[in-house]
């Protein structure tokens, strides 16, 4: 590296850590804020997002021409997109983050012991919390959200496809926040320094106290591997869905085609589908026609495609395929002997996101919650609802794989951590 490149990355590296700082000094603003404070200011804005919805738009649509021209698949295409009915959505989530409890200051648990010392656990927030992300302009909200009702300060590294909609929707929110009487710097963004900035807030270790990564498979391996800030990983989403010998083939169909159709830019949507063999004679022509004519590029083993109608191409399916995250109208399908069988091809394949079973047997339902590991399991529901909307926590700031601190959608509570607060009469320790 030459002695030039070193300086830039020396200059970036301060300058991310100066907003580093300032997020800090900003946090303090929300330390004693009731939630009524909090609650007005998502609301303003929300107001403020919508009275800026043309701007915003307008924006988006730079970054579309861009990246449609450079090649972006229409499932990252459809996560960049913002319209008008998109921005109103985008609002009304913050307003339902306003309408949530807040979770700052609740007793996780309390005793009196013997000795007369009283303790509680209380919630307390992060204080400054890191987000870098891909295609999301979406995200840039929630993540702001959020962390504002949990009391925290957010710095933002959204990437290069979301670049004009992200620089509008801070400016937008740093406006609104100071127009409220709270600083501007609650929410920043490092985009400014481009991937610079990204790793510069990866080695923000003491000033930023948790990075969260969302995007693809490689940005959540580059941010887990270098990062030395404390990192709760979201995962990519290998998801399947499996259609057991005991499933009602018709309440099955429109549960694949919503898992596998209705967003397939989401982490949730299904990649793969596993049939049980009772049931594949019957099943996989119906349900291999409604994909095909949904426009979905089929990908089988032998069985699967020997049951495909006349018409329907099903390609050979190999490795790569049951391993793929496709995020596009694309799905893997195979026919498995067991429930054991489709157990043993999740735990092969699955990144851990969400699985879903659809059977009337309980003892099956029961075996497949217990066995198989991952975010979320379904049982006879889309893989769609793992979501922190439709799961009732609000907006989410992502989706963790992980098993410390926080599994599944991350909402407000997942925003916090603890303080131990001990009260006494003048004790000390023996």
């Amino acid at each position: 590296m030459s002695l030039a490149s070193t300086e830039v990355l020396s200059d970036v590296d301060a300058a991310v850590r100066d907003v580093a700082r300032r997020a800090q000094v900003a946090s303090r603003a929300l330390a004693t804020a009731s939630r009524g404070t909090k609650d007005a200011v998502l609301h303003a804005l929300a107001d403020a997002l919508v009275a800026a919805s043309d701007e915003l738009v307008a924006a988006n649509a730079e970054d579309l021409d861009r990246e449609r021209a450079g090649g972006m698949s229409p499932g990252l295409l459809d996560r960049l997109a913002l319209t008008p009915a998109r921005v109103d959505g985008i609002a009304a989530a913050l307003r339902d983050v306003a309408g949530l409890p807040d979770p700052v200051g609740e007793v996780v648990r309390g005793q009196t012991l013997p000795n007369g010392l009283r303790l509680r656990q209380v919630r307390v927030p992060m204080g400054v919390v890191g987000m870098i992300y891909e295609a999301r302009p979406n995200v840039t909200v929630d993540a702001a959200g959020l962390a504002l009702k949990s009391g925290n300060a957010v710095i933002l590294r959204g990437g290069s496809a979301a670049a004009r909609s992200n620089e509008v929707v801070v400016r937008v929110l740093r406006d609104a926040l100071e127009a409220q009487g709270l600083p501007a710097d609650l929410v920043q963004t490092v985009d400014p320094w481009g991937r610079a900035g990204g790793v510069a807030l990866m080695h923000a270790r003491g000033l930023v106290d948790v990075l969260i990564p969302r995007g693809g498979a490689g940005l959540i391996r580059t941010v887990v591997a270098e990062s030395t800030v404390p990192v709760i990983e979201t995962g990519t989403g290998n998801v399947h869905v499996y259609v057991d010998a005991s499933a009602d083939l018709d309440e099955a169909l429109p549960i694949v085609m919503n898992s596998a159709t209705q967003r397939v830019g989401a982490c949730n949507s299904a990649e793969t589908l596993l049939v049980h063999q009772d049931v594949a004679a019957q099943f996989l022509p119906r349900v291999l026609a409604a994909l095909a004519g949904a426009d979905v590029v089929l990908h089988g083993d032998a069985a699967t495609i020997g049951a495909a109608p006349d018409g329907v191409a099903v390609a050979p399916a190999t490795d790569h395929d049951w391993a793929t995250e496709y995020l596009a109208l694309e799905l893997a399908v195979r026919v498995v002997a067991s429930l054991d069988e489709a157990i043993e091809h999740i735990r092969t394949w699955s990144t851990g996101h969400t699985e879903a079973i659809l059977t009337n047997d309980l003892r099956a339902s029961e075996r497949f919650v217990a066995e198989v590991d991952a975010a979320a399991v379904m049982v006879n529901a889309s893989t769609r609802f793992t979501d922190g909307g439709e799961l009732g926590l609000g907006a989410e700031i992502g989706i963790s794989t992980q098993k410390l601190h926080a599994r599944g959608p991350m909402g407000l509570t997942e925003l916090t951590t603890t303080k131990w607060v001990v009260t006494g009469d003048g004790h000390v320790r023996p």
